[in-house]
């Protein structure tokens, strides 16, 4: 049976969309989906850029409203944001298991692309690492 993951954060261009990236290249047999409380109008272009150095294609996302899933079921709803600033969505829907893999946000750096860069590697490299833990522990093993 498929398991159907809902990854969600506040504006859901960078993080959420890094962790969609990566759970889809580690299973093509999972339905991912990510989602954002006050979404974006675009997925992050440094967030794409971080991605596609690694050979995961997210230019295709779209920063979606947590609406329109909460009438659906998931097997797993994992939020990502940590900063103190932000406040992490609560999904009221249909959820079997609620977790929590926090970054911080690579949107913050500011400075010329050589200067933010290097923050959206090390999240892009910090995402990889703790949903590929996930994948391992909490999909694999069940």
């Amino acid at each position: 049976m498929k398991k159907r993951i809902l990854i969600l954060c506040t504006g859901n261009s960078c993080r959420s969309q890094m962790a969609e990236g990566f759970l889809k290249s580690f299973d093509k047999n999972l339905e991912v989906y990510s989602a954002g409380t006050k979404p974006a109008d675009k997925v992050n272009p440094f967030a794409i850029k971080a991605m596609g150095e690694v050979g995961i294609d997210i230019i295709s996302g779209v920063a979606e409203n947590v609406d329109q899933y909460l009438s659906q079921s998931f097997d797993y709803v994992i939020t990502v944001c940590d900063n103190a600033k932000e406040t992490c969505p609560v999904f009221m829907g249909d959820v079997k298991h609620r977790l929590h893999i926090g970054f911080v946000d690579p949107a913050d750096a500011v400075g010329t692309e050589e200067e933010v860069m290097p923050v959206y590697r090390r999240v892009r490299d910090e995402i990889k690492k703790e949903f590929h833990e996930f994948y391992k522990k909490e999909l694999l093993e069940k």
